[in-house]
């Protein structure tokens, strides 16, 4: 099963993600960009209802969008429980404008047995860094599933 999770996500590429099975996935509406074992790319177009007051991307939608990716790469390493997340740490240095088009960029730094620390690079498209998380996912004993 290993493998065909990472084939499954590697079949999105260039696909939005309506269909995930996570809702808050399918609001964030991102797409497929690169994928690997431990590492993935997704773009996403930054939509009013993702801005704050001053019509920047907010900090919730990024967190979001960095939580939800890092989630994705680590399930398409295909462990056989399901990781959730137990930490996430978010630095904000730049922001994003509506309409533009920005890209979480994903890694496993560390994967264990019971924990697997991730790292998340948000840029834009000109590669100017807008935030970076981290984030640590502990398996549960829920079996995975695709």
């Amino acid at each position: 099963m290993p493998d065909s999770i990472l084939k499954y996500f590697q079949s999105q590429i260039g696909k939005s993600i309506e269909k995930s099975s996570a809702s808050l996935g399918n609001w964030l509406n991102g797409t497929f960009v690169e994928v690997k074992e431990g590492e993935m790319t997704v773009s996403f177009v930054v939509r009013k209802d993702m801005t704050n007051p001053l019509g920047i991307l907010h900090g919730g939608a990024a967190s979001a969008i960095i939580d939800d990716v890092m989630g994705m790469t680590v399930y398409a390493l295909g462990k056989e429980f399901v990781y959730v997340t137990v930490s996430l740490t978010v630095d904000f240095l730049n922001n994003a404008k509506e309409g533009e088009t920005i890209y979480a960029k994903t890694r496993v730094v560390r994967n264990g047995k019971t924990l697997i620390n991730v790292e998340c690079q948000l840029i834009n498209e000109q590669n100017k860094l807008l935030a970076k998380g981290t984030s640590n996912f502990v398996a549960t004993s829920i079996k995975t599933t695709l």
